[in-house]
């Protein structure tokens, strides 16, 4: 009997000192806690989160370019992402209210922000005054590309990219330029000879590995973490432009070097038929951007911009390609109503599609379409009085913008087997006389067509 009183007694005194204990934990967490401003919890006057070093670099740098009324607008892919999920959130609390610190917390190097160059007014000024508020900065420049072309300015540098680390956390501000074909452009971070390689994690950085176009972006003013701060008002559209940003500048050296040993046709005809082809390619572009169809340079478009920077003035078309999983039913008629009549089509969707449409002053737009296999890509061809088939074989390739005919378009990025494999290791020499059917060295034959179905994949020839 004495024993079961013992062990009563003991589960007793456990059981109270239990109690007392969670008691003292309740107190401290609910009073002392929200007295003395130390707790973790999220009622009125705590701010969780709010002391990390990212969030206090992200401050100090608004505070910077505001009172400075540099127009920066956040375009950090960590953070956007964030804001796209929870975009109910951001505004839904006044500035200075918010009780936790939700997006610009989150741990990593660097937050990314960009500036567009034209409105900037005081650069060293700003320059000076970051470091006096305790940033250590780093300018990257090179020469502007928009002048490669005037050999008088093609050494003119301009500022690319800032780097600005306080403490631990870097501020990475992407200086976008503006182009001709009314986008913005930003250059390659490249490191010179007395830049600290260790200044920063650069490896990590998100812009810079590579040039980048974009589409002028509408922004918006909003708050975050209890910082006013702009953003893209499309945040979904610049996200899914990140990825597929990378930018090519045409190569005006050689350019140059091409007109140096083949002269240039400066005769009226010449001028006039790239001016009629830089029109029907800027109205393919319109129409096809309205459609959300994607296409490139292709064939003696393409090589025009790869070698010598323009229109090639005895090509007599103008080429594009297009994926043939990016077709639309609605093509032909778009481009009728835009003011440009079928003048063939061959192929089906499924096999060897391309259409052309007749333009002004006789030059045809020829749209190519290309068909991807495990190891190779390829566009078709069709003899209209035979039926025969061709194809036309490319390594694979991804797509990277340039600015040709004063507008944003895509090329192959792999343009250089893009252009030999189209034109052989010769291509770097005019040829006037071309016959697609045996010129090509990517050209094979694949086949004819039924006479039964000649109909329906040769029209209007």
């Amino acid at each position: 009997m004495s024993r079961i009183n013992k062990n009563v007694i003991l589960a007793l005194l456990t059981l109270t000192s239990s109690a007392f204990l969670l008691f003292q934990l309740y107190y401290y967490k609910h009073y002392l806690s929200a007295k003395n401003g130390a707790g973790l919890s999220k009622s009125k006057g705590s701010r969780i989160g709010f002391d990390s070093t990212q969030w206090r670099a992200v401050k100090k740098f608004i505070m910077l370019t505001s009172s400075q009324s540099v127009p920066v607008f956040l375009i950090d892919p960590l953070i956007l992402e964030l804001i796209n999920k929870n975009y109910k959130q951001v505004n839904n609390t006044s500035l200075g209210s918010a009780s936790e610190c939700k997006f610009f917390c989150v741990a990593r190097d660097f937050t990314a922000f960009a500036l567009q160059y034209h409105l900037w007014k005081n650069e060293e000024g700003w320059f000076r005054i970051a470091e006096n508020m305790g940033f250590q900065c780093i300018k990257i420049e090179s020469k502007d590309p928009r002048l490669d072309g005037i050999d008088s300015l093609s050494g003119t540098e301009v500022p690319l990219h800032y780097v600005c680390r306080l403490s631990t956390h870097a501020i990475h501000l992407v200086v976008f330029h503006e182009r001709s074909g009314n986008y913005l452009w930003h250059g390659h971070l490249r490191l010179k000879g007395h830049i600290d390689r260790k200044f920063v994690p650069f490896r990590k950085l998100q812009f810079g590995r590579y040039p980048g176009a974009f589409d002028r972006p509408e922004l918006q003013q909003v708050t975050i973490d209890g910082l006013e701060v702009l953003i893209p008002k499309d945040v979904g559209h610049f996200l899914e432009e990140i990825p597929h940003s990378r930018f090519i500048e045409c190569r005006y050296k050689e350019a140059r070097a091409f007109f140096q040993q083949y002269l240039d046709d400066n005769t009226v005809e010449a001028m006039s038929f790239r001016k009629s082809a830089k029109e029907l390619l800027q109205l393919a572009a319109k129409t096809l951007k309205k459609l959300g169809v994607p296409f490139w340079l292709s064939s003696g478009t393409c090589l025009g911009w790869y070698r010598q920077c323009n229109i090639i003035p005895y090509s007599k078309d103008v080429d594009i390609g297009v994926f043939i999983q990016d077709y639309k039913s609605d093509i032909v008629v778009a481009f009728q109503d835009a003011g440009l009549a079928l003048k063939h089509k061959f192929g089906k969707v499924e096999d060897s599609l391309e259409l052309s449409f007749q333009g002004k002053d006789d030059i045809k737009l020829d749209i190519f379409f290309f068909y991807e296999e495990i190891d190779h890509m390829w566009n078709g061809g069709t003899q209209a009085k035979s039926g025969k088939k061709f194809k036309y074989l490319f390594p694979k390739f991804t797509l990277c913008w340039t600015e040709f005919a004063d507008m944003k378009v895509h090329v192959p990025c792999e343009t250089s087997e893009y252009i030999e494999a189209n034109y052989g290791k010769t291509w770097k020499i005019p040829v006037k006389t071309w016959d697609w059917k045996s010129s090509p060295p990517n050209v094979q034959p694949n086949g004819i067509w039924p006479i039964s179905e000649w109909d329906e994949v040769i029209q209007l020839y």
